[in-house]
């Protein structure tokens, strides 16, 4: 019977050389014996160790690395480093965009090395594949986008230790929990948890459990999984919600005296009618000179948060309100957001106006900025304004509730008493003339190149258990229109005023840079598909055939689909002290100055312009440059929070409809399947290649299509089809489809 040798190892260590390239590469100013390299792989056999020296002489002696010093290695630096941000898909592989790159390089996945979503990378760009895209090495990871997830725990062997399987389809590993860190949570539930740590031998990052969240699938549980996704909040901290509440809110003499008293000018506010808190009033009075005054009035958040404030340093962290299919996370505490700042009926409030002298022709005349103090005398819902533009009618406003009451005829007699009503057909008046006016504006604002989005917007009818009972669409009327005018108004003239003093003044801009020709070729490519023809000759071309095709395609089947590739070929706005104006309004400057209450960036522009307004010298714009730069972060992270509120209660909807047929649009052709948006509800899904069982289906790139290989079967972007619900998914918020067919002609 033989015996074993002892002390050798014929097997060798896997893919040794690259391995050791990789770890001298990512610490590239760093030098290494090979004992370091030993104890980094984890090995300390004699056999390894023979092997790392033999491979660190062959490299050396290749020119891949250098020896520095006796027996230490460095790697040879012969490829420019670049930093960028990491685009992952959903299969592990992704892209890196760079702007020291016109294109996004690929990143193959091996070659991610532990990077996330979103992270920013050091990276390289080592070869270029047949098709000539470029291709890059991720080589050290400068800084982690995230560190906190959703998803669902899972124990492990005897409960001795657990891993959190996260929600996102971007986070490619799922995450090791000692059992000491799991906070207890039960198996099967929804948590967030925190990454602590990525060992270099580990194949999973670890971490601990912050928070848990519920049952997974309960209403409760995801929307608050929403908002941990994002890293936002929900409840304000106790020190806030006590500064708040200790803040003096009455209207003194005192405060009234350093503002522009127009409490007697007649004033008002349109907002949604579920809308709780109003930061904008219009004010409206017939001057003499033939002209008319009217005001853009808005709440005077920055009266009550004040720099350097737990108040302030909260609305700065948080930097917007966040709209929820079922509630709204506010950016002020309540005392502020829904009582102080809000321009309710019937109450004096500190305000800060832009004030106009307009003409007929919506022309200019003077303005005049500053701190006021309004009275409101009504508050109507965009609905009531409507009736108002539509039919011209006066109405009564009941004094106490400060809600109009809309009377298609003028009433004969007011039966009850002077204080319980006050009738205000001069409102009538005013609101007529608004819209007069606000139509002749946005008529030269859209001859100027201005491009209108006026994308549907999907709602729900919930009850009190917040399950929705029906879908219905917000559309943009006149009475949304007229006020969005005056908004944009006061919005371009502070900005402008601002921004064309001598010398250069730091402010917050709201900035739209024109859109990419890449991007606009691609939107050419699909809307031909439907008969749509693009003109991308010049600026002024561009906008008028933007238009016309968003025109062109309300009411029909692809309007929803077009308008959303429409508005994806656009870059994106964004807050900066730079001003490069405002490419989809047509405005050489532009700001946001109309929503304090649930926008930061509109309590900058505030304080900005009382500050100049005083005579005061300009800001420090390296520091409000990263203010915009947070403020522009959270919007994103708020759009998406708000996206996936809406996906998840279309989801919530379906599953009430699971024996039900729809006629939907394909809205996307994939490898994968296609998916499918319902032109009754909005809701769209994916139907997989694997379920198209009629026929062998493949992706055709250039036509956007699934086309059968022996019927020739083709289902295309923006063709009708028939689907049927086959599963909901709530917590990974996915909707499949079946394919039922086509419609019958």
């Amino acid at each position: 019977m033989s015996k074993k040798k002892k002390g050798k190892s014929k097997k060798g260590i896997s893919n040794l050389t690259n391995t050791i390239l990789g770890i001298l590469k990512k610490d590239r100013n760093q030098s290494y014996n090979y004992k370091q390299i030993a104890a980094k792989l984890g090995v300390n056999d004699a056999s390894s160790r023979n092997q790392i020296i033999k491979t660190l002489a062959k490299l050396a002696a290749k020119q891949e690395i250098e020896q520095v010093d006796r027996g230490k290695f460095k790697a040879i630096v012969t490829a420019e480093y670049h930093i960028g941000i990491l685009d992952l898909a959903a299969r592990g592989s992704g892209y890196v965009i760079s702007k020291d790159f016109d294109e996004d390089i690929y990143i193959a996945s091996n070659n991610i090395n532990k990077a996330l979503e979103g992270d920013e990378v050091e990276f390289y760009v080592y070869k270029r594949r047949k098709r000539g895209r470029m291709e890059g090495e991720i080589t050290n990871i400068i800084k982690r986008a995230k560190s906190e997830y959703v998803g669902v725990i899972q124990m492990q062997k005897n409960n001795n230790y657990a891993f959190v399987i996260p929600d996102s389809t971007k986070m490619y590993k799922d995450i090791f929990v000692p059992i000491n860190k799991t906070l207890d949570a039960e198996d099967g539930y929804k948590v967030l948890v925190k990454l602590e740590d990525w060992p270099e031998k580990a194949d999973s990052p670890y971490g601990n459990v912050l928070k848990v969240l519920g049952k997974p699938g309960e209403h409760h549980t995801e929307i608050h999984a929403i908002l941990a996704e994002y890293g936002l909040p929900h409840d304000f901290p106790d020190d806030v919600e006590a500064y708040a509440n200790e803040l003096d809110t009455s209207i003194t003499k005192e405060e009234i005296a350093k503002r522009r008293d127009m409490r007697q000018d007649l004033t008002f506010t349109i907002d949604p009618k579920d809308a709780k808190d109003f930061d904008d009033a219009l004010s409206f009075k017939s001057l003499d000179n033939g002209l008319y005054e009217i005001g853009i009035h808005i709440a005077d958040v920055s009266h009550y948060v004040k720099e350097g404030t737990v108040l302030d340093d909260e609305a700065y962290e948080r930097a917007t309100s966040i709209y929820l299919v079922d509630r709204v996370v506010p950016m002020l505490p309540e005392v502020l957001s829904n009582n102080a700042c809000s321009l309710r009926p019937n109450e004096e409030k500190y305000t800060f106006s832009a004030v106009f002298q307009i003409n007929d022709k919506a022309e200019i005349k003077n303005e005049w900025f500053g701190r006021t103090v309004t009275y409101s005398d009504a508050r109507f819902a965009y609905e009531e304004a409507q009736v108002v533009i539509e039919n011209n009618t006066d109405f009564v406003i009941p004094a106490k509730a400060g809600i109009s009451s809309i009377n298609t005829k003028i009433p004969q007699k007011v039966s009850l008493s002077e204080k319980e009503y006050k009738t205000k057909p001069e409102i009538a008046k005013a609101i007529l003339v608004l819209d007069r006016l606000a139509k002749i504006m946005r008529k030269k604002r859209m001859s100027n190149g201005a491009i209108s989005f006026d994308k549907v917007e999907v709602k729900f009818n919930l009850d009190e258990n917040n399950d929705p009972e029906g879908v219905y669409f917000k559309i943009s009327k006149e009475a949304n229109k007229l006020i969005e005018e005056f908004m944009l108004l006061a919005n371009r003239k502070v900005s402008e005023f601002i921004g064309k003093q001598s010398p250069k003044k730091t402010f917050v801009y709201r900035v739209h840079d024109e859109p990419d020709d890449s991007k606009l070729a691609n939107l050419q490519g699909i809307v031909s598909k439907f008969g749509y023809k693009l003109n991308f000759k010049d600026r002024k071309t561009t906008s008028a055939s933007l238009n016309n095709l968003l025109k062109e395609v309300v009411g029909k089947k692809e309007q929803n689909l077009v308008d959303t590739l429409a508005i994806r070929s656009m870059s994106k706005a964004e807050y900066t002290t730079h001003n490069i104006g405002h490419y989809g309004l047509a405005f050489d400057y532009y700001s946001h100055f109309t929503s304090p209450i649930r926008r930061y960036p509109d309590v900058m522009a505030h304080r900005l312009l009382q500050q100049y307004l005083d005579g005061g010298k300009s800001a420090n714009e390296a520091a409000y440059e990263e203010k915009c730069q947070h403020s522009s972060n959270m919007e994103m992270l708020a759009t998406k929070a708000e996206r996936d509120s809406i996906k998840y209660m279309q989801i919530r909807f379906m599953e009430d409809h699971k024996d039900q047929e729809f006629i939907g649009v394909i809205s996307g052709v994939t490898d994968w399947g296609i998916y499918v948006e319902i032109i009754s509800n909005k809701c769209e899904g994916m139907v997989s290649v694997r379920d198209m069982k009629d026929d062998h289906y493949a992706f055709d790139q250039d036509q956007y299509a699934m086309v059968g290989r022996n019927t020739k079967t083709m289902y295309q972007l923006g063709e009708e089809v028939i689907v049927k619900v086959k599963n909901t998914d709530l917590v990974k918020k996915h909707l499949d489809f079946n394919l039922i067919g086509k419609p019958e002609d």
